[in-house]
């Protein structure tokens, strides 16, 4: 019986140790992820292109204003060409908006900066105050749209859809008017949408929405992920018959509960080759 309790209490102080360590420790630990992307067909006046992207920062009580700073300070030390956030910019609440824009608006990037809304920012009805907050902040929202942008006489289309779950995401509609052949790059917070966006010529879709699962454990892996995050969870992996490259990017913020394990917060550097 004593030794029953002894691995009983051995067990509950693992538990204990490894639940303060996702929620006091590595929620806090941003990684930065810097990765070369090649892309079929790319042009050569495209190649070398720095994108940053981040995703589902969820500002509400677990991740705030100030983690906010930090991240786009981090962002502009690495000098990004264009930057693109793929949705859930608030958690429950839109409290922190009007703070949130000042510092969103001090991201640079030469190319842009472009956004689309996720779950969590259509799931409250307020996706008409964030959509808002995010042109206060000089992003390019694309709600079903595409923009042309230019680099070394390169035209470069980013385009975006609606929430999967939520919105009223038009792929048509969003690719329509650009060119045959030119180079796209697809934002859309669900990934597994990829399979979708691999029937149409798109280049490369950037996804967010999973949080990577946001707890993981040796050997398994991710517990859970939400709808549509449940195929493309994490990463850098390939979509359709013809390879479409689609990147999942593991978040910032948290939801349900404040806790990452084996799985940090991460901004993605892509480098287009």
């Amino acid at each position: 019986m004593t030794k029953g309790i002894h691995w009983l209490l051995g067990l509950l102080g693992v538990g204990a140790l490894c639940g303060a360590y996702g929620y006091g420790w590595e929620r806090h630990q941003l990684e930065v992820v810097s990765l070369p992307v090649s892309l079929p067909d790319w042009p050569q006046a495209l190649k070398g292109v720095r994108m940053v992207h981040f995703s589902d920062t969820h500002l509400g009580p677990y991740w705030g204003i100030e983690e906010l700073r930090r991240v786009v300070d981090l962002i502009n030390r690495e000098k990004p060409d264009l930057i693109c956030f793929t949705g859930d910019l608030v958690d429950k609440s839109t409290r922190l908006l009007s703070a949130a824009v000042p510092v969103l608006r001090a991201l640079q990037a030469p190319l842009g900066k472009f956004a689309v809304l996720g779950n969590h920012d259509w799931r409250y009805e307020q996706q008409a105050v964030i959509h808002q907050a995010l042109l206060d902040a000089e992003f390019q929202v694309l709600n079903n749209r595409h923009v042309r942008t230019e680099h070394k006489g390169a035209g470069l289309y980013v385009a975006g859809v609606d929430d999967v779950l939520h919105g009223t995401p038009d792929l048509a509609g969003a690719l329509a008017g650009i060119p045959a052949g030119e180079p796209v790059i697809l934002l859309v917070h669900e990934p597994d949408f990829a399979d979708e966006a691999a029937r149409f010529p798109v280049h490369l879709q950037l996804s967010g929405h999973s949080h990577g699962g946001q707890v993981r454990l040796p050997l398994i892996g991710h517990l859970a992920t939400p709808e549509l995050g449940q195929k493309y969870v994490s990463g850098l992996m390939q979509a359709g018959e013809r390879g479409m490259p689609v990147y999942t990017n593991r978040g910032l913020g948290t939801t349900i509960l404040p806790v990452r394990f084996l799985c940090r917060p991460e901004v993605t550097v892509l480098t287009l080759v």
